[in-house]
């Protein structure tokens, strides 16, 4: 079992930035996958990007490629999305997701945190 917890949402201007971690108990961390996914109010869950366990592979959805990094420190428990020049477009709840595979697909993740507000405004 893998508990995992976001934190540092909160509201932004339009083309500000925000870091939010993910932090993940135990010391089994660094054998799951980890990936962002976020849902707005009346859409589907999206997929934001992923990172293998050991960091080499890293895949960000097309929306977000070139604004937003995806990081983790396994000797922390921890995992990171940086999100630069920030858009009202980004605005939703945000979760972080463990698996033991690589996959966009949530269905494909094993647990998930409760999940961070961000709103961007313009």
């Amino acid at each position: 079992q893998v508990q995992l917890v976001e934190s540092g949402g909160g509201l932004v201007q339009a083309g500000g930035s925000l870091r939010l971690s993910c932090a993940a108990s135990g010391r089994t961390f660094s054998s799951y996958t980890m990936g962002w996914f976020r849902q707005a109010p009346g859409k589907e869950r999206e997929f934001v990007a992923f990172i293998t366990r050991s960091g080499v592979s890293i895949y960000y959805a097309d929306s977000v490629k070139g604004r937003f990094t995806i990081s983790r420190d396994n000797a922390k428990n921890t995992g990171y999305l940086q999100m630069n020049s920030l858009k009202p477009e980004d605005t939703a709840v945000y979760y972080c997701a463990a698996g033991r595979t690589v996959a966009v697909v949530g269905a494909s993740y094993d647990y998930w945190g409760q999940g961070t507000q961000v709103t961007v405004s313009s």
